[in-house]
């Protein structure tokens, strides 16, 4: 695993030490990991949503809509 040293204001570290104490994380460096885990998923999702909001519209999703996808998964 590679290191990173950041610096923070007192004020900062205030924070992320009192997010470690509630949040019941063994380090700061845990807690800073599953911040950026997070933001990578949100970033993730926000590239999916670009995606779809782009592409060109599919089937509607109407009763036989729905109805096909239960009998595919009813199948598997």
């Amino acid at each position: 695993m590679s290191t990173m040293n950041i610096s923070l204001p007192e004020s900062l570290k205030g924070f992320v030490d009192e997010q470690v104490r509630q949040r019941g994380y063994s380090t700061s460096s845990e807690y800073l990991r599953e911040l950026i885990r997070k933001e990578q998923d949100r970033q993730q999702l926000r590239s999916l949503l670009l995606e779809g909001a782009t592409s060109a519209l599919g089937p509607e999703a109407d009763t036989h809509y729905f109805s096909r996808l239960r009998q595919q998964v009813n199948e598997s």
